[in-house]
This record gives C-alpha cells, structure tokens and sequence, in this order.
C-alpha cells in the first residue's frame, strides 16, 4: 500500500494521538519515527482536501462498529484516498452503558447543539459525575472503547479493529484532574491502580496503554500484513 493513509477526523486531538501511535508502530529499521513503514505514510484530512470543503457524514450507527464505518467510507469517497477512521466513546457499567456511541455529545442527549469542544467536554463530564452520585468506588466500573475501519475507494471497508481500555470513574470532588488528553480523561482513573486518571498520564504513557492505542497497533499489524 504505497499511497497515503488519511486519518479521517475534524478532531486534532485525535489526529495528533494517531499519528504518534502510528508513527510508533510503523517506525522503519533505523526507528526514525517518520510514521513509515513498507511506503506507508499517514497524513491528515487537511493534507488532502487542499481548501475543500469536506462534508461531515451524520452517525446514524447504533454501534461503535457501524459509525466507524460510515466515516471511513465517506471520507474515502469524497477524497479518492485511503481513509481511517474511529469511533470511540465511554461505557460506564453503573450507566448500563451510557454515553457509549453518544459520548461526544452525552450532554445533549447525541445532539449536536453547536457548543465549542471544551464547553461540550466539560457538560459530558458534568452529567457523568451527576449521574452517578452516590454509586460506590467500585461500582464505578468503565471503559473508553475504540473502533478503527479503513475503507478504500471502490473497495469498501478492508479491515476493523477494536480496542478497549479499562479503569472507573472518579469521585465528584476527587475528579476531574489532569493536564493531558480531552473529553472524558479527566474523569477515568486507570486500571489497575485506580490512582490517577488518564488526563494525568504523559502522553506517550497513554499512547502505550489507551483503547485508541490497542485498535491503532492491530490496524497497523493488518496494514503489515497486506504489504507481505
């Protein structure tokens, strides 16, 4: 696969995290780093839509599996390229499961209502640490999941991948904390330890250990393999 693999987000959090993950996994013989191997290169969508306007596909998919696809097949359409793309969000088991495929837009129900990001972030975590008031340490059990589907044009989706990374909630008043990471870091105290959340882990730490991180190595692992 010689051609450029597009990480097919609007999110720079998460084409940043990608790209690290990536660059690690596909480090060539001499661990430059460059995020190559065998030709393989990752860029982002700004690198291909050169002031395109992108359409953004609606998540319609009730699972992670089924969003994932929507995005890659969408993107892979509209830039002839070979796209990635992911869904993630958070299960929390107190929740029945909740925010799940939702978990960007928790706090308006999967809405989306034209809130900033961090405003967003920040009312997520607001009505997670709400609704779990008075459940018990370790009730607080979840974990953030994470999909990757690659699709290419005229091909469909070629591969799927999945990642989880386990750990609980914090208490409201003890979370949230942590300088790193988005979205439901500040919230999610790491397994096994259950001392600090993932927003308080380095980010090459988190990229060793995340859901995004485990669905990035097996992509990367299925990409090697095509390329025997």
């Amino acid at each position: 696969m010689s051609e450029p693999i597009v990480i097919a987000t609007g999110n720079p959090h998460k084409v940043e995290e990608l790209r690290a993950i990536l660059a690690e996994a596909w480090k060539d013989d001499e661990g430059d780093g460059t995020g190559r191997k065998g030709g393989v290169r990752v860029v982002g969508l700004a690198d291909v839509a050169a002031g395109a306007s992108l359409r953004e596909p609606e998540e319609t998919g009730s699972t992670f599996e089924e969003n994932a696809a929507i995005k890659a097949l969408a993107y892979a359409e509209q830039t002839g390229r070979v796209c990635l793309a992911d869904d993630s969000g958070l299960e929390v088991d107190a929740l029945g499961g909740r925010p799940g495929v939702i978990s960007s837009h928790y706090c308006t129900d999967g809405r989306d209502e034209g809130m900033s990001r961090a405003e967003r972030d920040r009312a997520n975590n607001e009505r997670v640490l709400r609704e779990l008031r008075g459940v018990p340490p370790k009730r607080r059990t979840a974990r953030f999941v994470c999909v990757m589907a690659l699709a290419a044009p005229g091909e469909g989706i070629i591969a799927t991948t999945r990642g989880t990374f386990e750990g609980r909630i914090g208490l409201e008043g003890e979370v949230p904390r942590g300088e790193h990471g988005f979205g439901y870091d500040p919230l999610f105290l790491v397994a096994p330890g259950f001392t600090r959340t993932s927003a308080e882990l380095p980010p090459e730490e988190k990229n060793r250990l995340s859901h995004r991180a485990a669905a990035a190595r097996a992509m990367a692992e299925l990409l090697a393999s095509r390329q025997r």
